[in-house]
């Protein structure tokens, strides 16, 4: 008996030191790893700052213009989800030059997607801010900010690609050094550009611009010089570019539907009146850049997991993905208490009026209060995707917006219909946010994991590639 409670006792340890390392090991790549994913969140935060001082009409513009670039830029992130599983996978099969070379095509689709799509913005901004619900000096500022920053959108979107390479290698060091000296460079040039030349919004468009290209110089040197160095070919080969752009089909469908959502939460701000825009502005900023937090802890794990998947090991990919999980619930509480602290402080640092200042603090603490099912939620969201459950994520994404965007309309009208206050409409925006569109996903999410049927299938398949 003695004998048999000594050995239950040193599986229990042993299970909690391989639970305490795999989170320090989460940890190792999420820091650095959120370090990289504020890059494009602090860029639009800091601009929030220091155009939120020139007034409510720049604020109100910058929040049309930067949801228009942020959203397209969006729909491309599966350059660095995709990527980041491809080389995940790889590099846990021991295929490390052809891992690298998958992110090399992956670079090269970067690129001409990134110019394609900046030319097509830049002749359509104005089209677009319109429908929006952009109007006057509002319109003004928006069209600004979209053709000043358009043409950093290809170093956007390279960046994403590199980020996939380093993730993958889990080398992600480099990329918050990357996005450490793009933040730095993108404050001091809105500074320069916005107070001291008073170019306003296109000021801070241009700082981004300049930002962007020189984050993707930094991190695309070392990654053709590593690709090299393994004796892996450069040139584009257009079954990878190929490959790459067929995953990223669907992921380009997942996030098309999510980026719905978003872009009907800033017409409904548009609609609720500029106070509640310049608010949500500040609010969805802030909300932007501890995403990217909880984010970072769903990319740790899906490097994690996707190696695990490359390698064959079911059961440590579903102990990955339990552990990643609990690790985005604990993440999301501890970030969320302080969002909340952070919306009853630090408001006057983003509005000179009263007005805005108490609304961004209704719209802080209902952020903050519902942040713990955002964390699980995007932990759980990183793991899928690391096992390329992308058909899965496409569909439930698409059965989300179809829920969410009816039920915010409603939300507008009924407002309107018992003329609620600003500061009800902004409590209820952003109920609507966690609750409905983070909500659903969760849900969809779990019965997902409920089961190890998804890591079934994504082995099957990847045995029968074999």
């Amino acid at each position: 008996m003695t004998t048999s409670t000594s050995q239950n006792t040193h599986e229990t340890d042993t299970a909690n030191n391989a639970s305490c390392t795999t989170i320090s090991t989460i940890l190792t790549l999420a820091i650095p790893t959120f370090g990289q994913l504020i890059a494009e969140p602090a860029f639009v935060l800091i601009d929030t700052a220091i155009v939120g001082h020139i007034g409510g009409q720049a604020l109100a513009g910058l929040s049309v213009g930067s949801t228009i670039v942020l959203t397209v830029v969006g729909l491309c992130v599966f350059l660095a989800y995709s990527t980041t599983t491809q080389v995940g996978r790889l590099l846990g099969a021991g295929k490390r030059s052809e891992g690298l070379e998958a992110g090399i095509d992956g670079l090269w689709l970067a690129g001409i997607i990134g110019v394609v799509v900046s030319v097509a913005l830049f002749v359509i901004a104005r089209p677009l801010c319109t429908a929006m619900g952009a109007q006057g000096s509002v319109l003004h500022n928006a069209v600004d900010y979209v053709r000043a920053v358009v043409f950093g959108i290809p170093g956007m979107l390279l960046v994403y690609a590199a980020n996939g390479i380093f993730r993958g290698l889990q080398k992600v060091r480099i990329t918050l050094i990357a996005a450490m000296v793009g933040a730095i460079l993108n404050t001091l040039l809105d500074l320069l550009f916005i107070l001291g030349f008073g170019w306003g919004v296109f000021g801070s468009g241009v700082a981004t611009l300049i930002s962007q290209w020189l984050m993707a110089v930094v991190l695309i040197v070392p990654a053709v010089l590593w690709t090299r160095a393994e004796g892996a070919r450069l040139r584009p080969r257009l079954s990878g570019v190929l490959n790459s752009a067929g995953d990223g089909a669907v992921l380009f469908l997942r996030t098309l539907a999510l980026r719905a959502c978003l872009v009907a939460n800033v017409v409904l701000a548009t609609h609720m009146g500029v106070e509640v825009l310049a608010a949500y502005q500040v609010v969805n900023s802030s909300w932007n850049f501890v995403l990217n937090m909880l984010d970072a802890i769903g990319i740790a794990g899906q490097t994690l997991v996707a190696a695990q998947i490359g390698a064959r090991k079911e059961d440590e990919a579903m102990r990955l993905t339990r552990i990643a999980g609990k690790a985005g619930l604990c993440g999301g509480t501890v970030i969320g208490i302080g969002l909340m602290i952070a919306g009853w402080c630090a408001s006057p640092l983003f509005s000179q009026s009263t007005e805005i200042q108490h609304l961004l603090t209704v719209g802080m603490v209902v952020v903050g209060v519902t942040l713990p099912l955002a964390g699980w939620m995007w932990a759980v969201d990183g793991i899928l995707i690391g096992a390329g459950d992308y058909r899965y994520l496409a569909l439930t994404c698409a059965a989300t917006a179809a829920i969410y965007v009816p039920c915010l309309a409603a939300i507008g009208r009924i407002c309107d219909a018992i003329q609620a206050s600003s500061a009800l409409r902004m409590a209820l925006l952003w109920l609507a946010v966690n609750l409905l569109f983070v909500g659903l996903r969760a849900i969809f999410n779990g019965f997902r994991i409920g089961t190890s049927t998804w890591l079934h299938i994504r082995m099957h398949l990847l045995s029968a590639v074999k």
